[in-house]
């Protein structure tokens, strides 16, 4: 079974990236109740399992069974490139009774009570869940937000990156194993049936964090979305500060050598200071200095500044 999409030449031109602090907030259930499989963000665990343990998730976790469909209503796809919690919880909380029973019905829980219990009075249900998202926010995501945000931001101009110098077919290369490029349609395997054109605003491609390493996949009447695994989760947990060697760090500042080391790929100035664990203003003055040196080069995409190595600085940090 997959997921099939056609592609007009008009569609690819439409094809954009954004992501979601509520699609990261609702695959966190996942990983809560099965840390097992989702190994890489066992420190996130450790650190927010006393914290929810006096919330009552139960209905949540009806909502979201830990394989197979959950509720569209729950994730809407991103209307924004600056994501913010509230606006997209708002956007739940405004679901019609309608919708979240129809799409109820295709959810296989292993408590057929609490659904009952959401479709006997789905409009309190709605705000009822709602409620708990938003407590659930503020214990277990909040605080850890700014560094999924720098993954995923790092994610998407990358991919952005990529599609400006190399096209769609090398956007899809490497996205996930189970989705391939045709040249004209996009195939994704699932567990479900769907083939048609892509609608109205295009194809919509989420990275993720916490849906790690699955992809998800929305159609009509929502807008086509691919949610698919960002790339650098691996590190997502990790000390900010990259490894540096001594000499580099000797003959530049310990700063400036993590600043220069972390550079692989484009990352804005904002992305960075997350990572590095700097203010804003620090990282900037040493991408100043570290231009000026002709180590580093900066490019304009879109509305983001990015910085990289320049070869004179991918040298001298194999190099030293």
């Amino acid at each position: 079974m997959s997921i099939e999409w056609w592609f007009a030449p008009g569609d690819v031109a439409r094809l954009r990236f954004a992501f979601s602090p509520l699609w990261e907030l609702v695959s966190s259930l996942r990983v809560l109740r099965q840390p097992g499989r989702h190994s890489v963000h066992l420190p996130w665990l450790r650190a927010v399992r006393p914290r929810v343990a006096g919330l009552d998730l139960s209905e949540l976790y009806s909502l979201v069974p830990m394989r197979g469909y959950l509720p569209d209503f729950l994730t809407p796809p991103p209307d924004t490139t600056l994501p913010d919690f509230a606006a997209e919880l708002e956007r739940v909380r405004r679901t019609r009774p309608a919708t979240a029973l129809e799409e109820l019905a295709h959810v296989r829980s292993p408590d057929p009570e609490a659904l009952r219990r959401f479709a006997d009075d789905p409009e309190t249900g709605i705000r009822r869940v709602s409620d708990t998202l938003w407590h659930l926010w503020t214990v277990a995501m909040e605080e850890f937000w700014p560094r999924v945000y720098g993954v995923l931001e790092a994610d998407v101009m990358r991919r952005s990156r990529i599609l400006a110098t190399g096209g769609v077919q090398e956007v899809f290369a490497d996205l996930h194993d189970s989705v391939t490029w045709y040249g004209d349609r996009l195939v994704a395997a699932k567990e479900w049936n769907h083939s048609g054109p892509i609608t109205g605003d295009g194809l919509l491609l989420v990275p993720s964090a916490f849906h790690w390493p699955e992809v998800a996949i929305m159609c009509e009447p929502y807008q086509p979305l691919l949610c698919y695994p960002a790339w650098g989760v691996g590190t997502l947990w990790t000390t900010g500060r990259p490894c540096t060697s001594g000499g580099l760090s000797a003959l530049i500042g310990r700063t400036r050598a993590g600043i220069l080391t972390a550079l692989e790929e484009p990352v804005s100035t904002s992305a960075l200071a997350r990572r590095m664990d700097l203010t804003p203003g620090a990282v900037s003055q040493h991408l100043t200095v570290l231009s000026g040196g002709g180590l580093v080069t900066r490019q304009r995409m879109g509305r983001e500044v990015l910085y990289r190595r320049t070869s004179m600085g991918d040298a001298l940090v194999s190099g030293v």
